[in-house]
């Protein structure tokens, strides 16, 4: 059942257009996760979902209430910023209280209130602990139980882990991802980590220059792009000019530079002409290059455990990069290329 809705989101700043008519819907207990580069929009949205920006056009919609015109504080959302914005000179029970303070919250309750908070974020006992000498990831927490506290409706999170290193940031994220399903709260975050938002969210919203490219899971995002973009922004990939000669229900034929490659799989019958050829690593198999229509030289060879990831020059300066075994071939090695069934994307050049 739908819970959040943005429907028709536009922001602009001047002449700029920040959010482009923006339409999302979230379900009840959902996560959302809205990625994009820099000046995709994706913070805007989020400030606009806060109250903290006035849209231009649209609505926002919660449980069937419209709340666009409502100030932050009557929404009931929860925010937690990029920085955290904790208070230096509270400690923990004073940052986690200080939201219950502000709806009129007194007393026991307030300390009930922080107790069963805290416990809920694995920070039980630690009410008096200065937060400045708490951990990052203690920090991150501290931030959640402040906005979980007053029992939001929607819980709000501005790249809630570029803070933290490495092993913290996977650690924290299978942590936040187990911490949003207890409590069941319909989450939107922001990130431009598509590890984070892969790891974290139901659905992901690819943003760019303020409009929408695509919604779905992140199966559906890597597997079935959209367009060219999507397809070049998520996970690893080359994007190659073309052109399709033939297509049918199981494979299609493209010409790369000279060279005529079969392409396999199901393809919809599309018409010949030049295409953005975008494919994944995974998308080739190295055979010997005696025979091959496609081949190429080894250029880089950078292996990551398992497999390794090899950088290949075809003709005409082009570079493919393609998933082998560690010792598939060296640096300077002449080999060929064949498509195998999954990961090769063909759009039409003319969009």
């Amino acid at each position: 059942m739908t819970f959040l809705v943005l429907d028709g989101l536009t922001k602009r700043y001047d002449e700029a257009l920040a959010v482009d008519r923006l339409s999302l819907a979230v379900p009840r207990g959902g996560i959302l996760a809205l990625l994009g580069p820099s000046g995709s929009g994706k913070t805007t949205t989020l400030r606009m979902l806060g109250g903290f920006e006035v849209p231009d056009g649209g609505r926002i919609v919660v449980d069937g209430q419209e709340v666009t015109g409502l100030a932050a504080r009557e929404r009931r959302f929860g925010m937690v910023f990029q920085h955290y914005a904790l208070f230096p000179h509270l400690d923990v029970r004073g940052n986690v209280a200080f939201g219950l303070e502000m709806l009129g919250v007194r007393g026991a309750d307030i300390d009930r209130r922080v107790r069963e908070t805290l416990a809920l974020v694995d920070l039980a006992g630690m009410e008096t602990r200065p937060v400045d000498r708490m951990s990052g990831g203690q920090q991150q927490r501290v931030a959640l139980a402040r906005a979980l506290a007053p029992e939001p409706r929607v819980l709000l999170l501005d790249e809630p882990l570029s803070n933290l290193d490495p092993t913290l940031r996977e650690r924290t994220r299978r942590e936040l991802r187990a911490l949003i399903r207890r409590v069941g709260i319909t989450t939107v975050f922001v990130t431009h980590d598509q590890e984070d938002a892969f790891d974290l969210a139901d659905q992901v919203a690819i943003l760019r220059a303020g409009r929408l490219e695509q919604v779905g899971t992140p199966d559906q995002l890597y597997t079935e792009p959209a367009n060219p973009f999507v397809a070049g922004f998520v996970g690893r990939a080359t994007r190659l000019d073309a052109v399709l000669e033939e297509s049918g229900p199981d494979h299609a034929w493209v010409r790369i530079g000279e060279a005529r490659v079969r392409i396999p799989g199901r393809r919809s019958a599309s018409p010949s002409g030049p295409i953005h050829l975008v494919t994944r690593p995974e998308a080739w198999q190295l055979v010997p290059a005696a025979g091959a229509s496609l081949r190429g030289v080894v250029t880089d060879r950078r292996t990551t455990g398992a497999r390794a990831f090899l950088t290949i020059r075809i003709a005409d300066g082009v570079m493919i990069e393609v998933n082998a075994a560690p010792h598939a071939a060296a640096e300077g090695a002449e080999v060929g290329l064949v498509a195998v069934d999954e990961g090769v994307h063909l759009f039409p050049r003319n969009g």
